[in-house]
């Protein structure tokens, strides 16, 4: 099918896109995107600080996995500026395609990446880790936007939230497949085998979706509001420049109210893998660093604080069994977003974000049970507050400038979000010595901050999403 094709009805030009092609295509696309995403955030707790910073202490050289972690969330922003200048100004289909390529290419390369332990590649692996990783910041950073204005700007009447989560709820289903194919790794390899080649399968796997996705996406044709734009010749000529000028209020208040779920959904994931799995004692990280060949120094240990003790390969089937919980309220999201409204939905939901941050503690500090209860709680939040996403940022921008002013917004709030999350919930982990009160009072201030985003924002639920031109 041409993206060119149209139907013969007067008056307006209608894409083919037909339902189910739109949920797949936005579906898939998401779903590879956000795996990709995910197998490098496991691997940067459970071998990365092993493989590229062998030299370093354990717990810098788990920081310096994290900082290259954050490297995609600066990368971000780059990307929906490049890529949303190429979506507002010649189309989604093929942004979208480049933005899948770019991380499927970047994912793969990762997977065959020499180790610092190998002689002369000490400084020039990590160096290639962080290209890499940009490379993924940038995808994810045009990607998202564009899968979200696909579901949307091809929803019927009175559904943009409801096909708006299902690009989002690739988010889940990315993370489940690449913790699956993590658990499955360590439950058949030996640790040595799993640190010596069988961490990269999963990256070299990437390939596989890569095609698929590409398959469904060349199919495409674009959406009505683009050809709109196209016919009224309203195209901008810079995108990024039209947003700013014009439209930088919405992109503030976008921002901010995607903040707390930025902030949740990694103190959720990185923050408690690492909290969780960490040893409940110091005689009992002593012990296992001694089993590594790696005894702990004096400073080591006086710098120790407890986490929960919980095996990785049992800690993650209980982030999976959350992150369950997280696309199922994806899903229940939408829904709720059309019968109520983008912002009170989202205000009460971040009402609910603060009063789990305030009730952090009770959950993740006493042991295994209440930490189960603590991820299913928060994952249930996460869906609710995420999946409306995709309806409210793009529906505060208008059609010729959405793609740009949509990911913008996302991705300013990955980097003030999301890339220091992990950091700052560690740093007051370790500041509490040991104690988790101080990361669920970071969330709770996150929420905070969405939900003044919010109070002071408009409601899009009404907005003419396809005649709206700048």
């Amino acid at each position: 099918m041409s993206s060119t094709e149209t139907s013969t009805e007067p008056g307006a030009a209608k894409p083919l896109n037909s339902k189910g092609k739109v949920i797949f295509a936005s579906l898939i696309g998401t779903t590879i995107e956000f795996y990709d995403f995910y197998i490098y955030a496991t691997a940067s707790v459970l071998v990365f600080p092993r493989l590229f910073f062998p030299q370093a202490t354990e717990i810098n050289a788990l920081l310096s996995s994290f900082a290259i972690f954050g490297v995609a969330f600066i990368a971000r922003p780059v990307g929906s500026v490049l890529f949303g200048h190429f979506g507002d100004k010649f189309g989604r289909k093929g942004t979208l395609v480049a933005s899948l390529l770019t991380m499927g290419i970047a994912t793969f390369l990762i997977g065959l990446l020499p180790t610092a332990s190998l002689p002369g590649w000490a400084v020039l692996a990590p160096l290639m880790l962080v290209v890499l990783r940009f490379a993924q910041g940038l995808a994810l950073g045009g990607e998202w936007s564009g899968a979200a204005l696909l579901a949307t700007e091809n929803a019927p009447k009175g559904k943009r939230a409801v096909y708006g989560t299902f690009p989002q709820l690739g988010a889940p289903i990315g993370f489940i497949l690449a913790n699956l194919l993590f658990i499955w790794l360590n439950f058949a390899l030996s640790p040595e085998a799993f640190l010596e080649w069988g961490w990269r399968v999963p990256f070299l796997l990437s390939a596989v979706l890569v095609i698929v996705g590409l398959y469904v996406r060349l199919k495409l044709v674009e959406s009505l509001s683009f050809q709109k734009v196209l016919t009224e010749e309203k195209v901008a000529k810079v995108p990024f420049a039209a947003t700013f000028k014009n439209h930088w209020r919405p992109v503030v208040a976008g921002t901010f109210i995607m903040f707390a779920t930025y902030v949740l959904f990694y103190v959720m994931t990185s923050f408690t893998l690492t909290y969780g799995t960490k040893p409940a004692s110091v005689e009992a990280a002593q012990a296992a660093a001694e089993k590594a060949g790696k005894p702990m120094s004096a400073a080591e240990i006086a710098a120790f604080v407890p986490g929960l003790g919980i095996p990785r390969g049992d800690f993650l089937w209980m982030l999976i069994l959350g992150v369950v919980f997280f696309g199922i309220f994806t899903l229940v999201s939408g829904p709720l977003a059309e019968k109520w409204g983008r912002r009170k939905f989202l205000l009460s939901v971040t009402a609910g974000i603060f009063v789990f941050g305030l009730l952090w503690f009770t959950m993740f500090g006493p042991g295994t049970g209440a930490a189960i209860i603590g991820l299913i709680v928060g994952f249930t939040l996460m869906g609710l507050t995420f999946g409306p996403m995709a309806a409210i940022l793009p529906e505060l921008f208008p059609a010729n400038v959405r793609y740009t002013g949509s990911a913008v917004a996302y991705n300013l709030s990955s980097v003030i979000g999301a890339a220091p999350a992990s950091f700052v919930a560690i740093a007051l982990w370790q500041a509490a010595g040991g104690g988790t009160w101080l990361v669920g009072l970071y969330m709770a201030a996150a929420a905070v901050l969405t939900f003044i985003a919010l109070w002071i924002t408009r409601e899009t639920k009404d907005t003419d999403y396809e005649n709206n031109v700048a």
